[in-house]
């Protein structure tokens, strides 16, 4: 086996330990309105769902929880680390990737954008670019190298941001609703790709089927916990409560 072989070995079997959550008190205002209100957890991981309706602070926490934004009150942290006052950690323990692709791609070409991960967690840009191409190599596109990101369908735009972070290894990947607005077979393959992380997973959607196979599932709704724990439980609430809401007419209620 090479050195880098049994360096991606390694690197596998530590990311593939469990990942603690915790949540202490996290609230988040906004121009004067909590979007966040005192969210406690505390849970070890594999693979965690984010449930809730539009506009239930879902996208919020994936960004508190990757360290993007600072909590108005109380602490969120992962493995006991803080993320947002803990940057280095931060590039090393999580990735995210969003629902626009573009608002995190930043480079003209494939090659370039895999490869701006690596040099921030220190890698000469020799090495960074042989770790880039070693990358599109394991999913089986080194002739993706030199294309210009401008061309790439949304799809393709969402699998280079996945490359992109797993070329970084993160203990956890946390998923932004990046299924939305794709259309079937494109969903099937990037959900295809992503069973070769093998970190843990923290997937935010409002869609049940994009959560299937969560160990655990969080409820979201208003910003606050509705239920937590195991994730066929907490989906067939989640789904008999938004079964319940689309036989009402509460959409008409202007209050609301």
């Amino acid at each position: 086996m090479t050195m880098q072989a049994k360096h991606t070995t390694a690197a596998m079997t530590e990311n593939a330990r469990p990942m603690r959550v915790t949540l202490e008190g996290v609230t988040l205002r906004r121009e004067g309105r909590e979007v966040l209100t005192g969210l406690n957890l505390d849970l070890g991981i594999r693979r965690m769902g984010v449930v809730g309706r539009n506009g239930s602070g879902k996208s919020t926490l994936a960004r508190v929880l990757a360290g993007l934004i600072r909590p108005t009150d109380g602490r969120a942290r992962l493995n006991g680390a803080d993320m947002y006052a803990d940057r280095r950690a931060a590039l090393r323990t999580v990735g995210i990737l969003f629902q626009n692709p573009d608002h995190q791609i930043i480079f003209p070409t494939v090659l370039e954008e895999i490869a701006f991960g690596l040099t921030q967690l220190g890698r000469s840009s020799r090495d960074a670019e042989r770790d880039a191409r070693a990358t599109l190599t394991s999913f089986h596109k080194s002739d993706w190298a030199e294309v210009a990101i401008s061309t790439l369908s949304q799809g393709q735009k969402h699998l280079v941001c996945l490359m992109s972070i797993m070329a970084m290894a993160p203990r956890v990947l946390i998923l932004d609703e990046p299924f939305a607005g794709l259309d079937m077979p494109t969903r099937a393959q990037l959900r295809r790709y992503l069973q070769l992380f093998p970190g843990a997973v923290i997937h935010i959607s409002h869609d049940p089927q994009d959560l299937d196979g969560c160990e655990t599932v969080i409820w979201l709704e208003k910003g606050r916990i509705v239920q937590q724990g195991n994730g066929p439980e907490v989906m067939a609430s989640y789904l008999a409560e938004m079964t319940r809401l689309g036989e009402s007419d509460d959409i008409s209620d202007l209050t609301r």
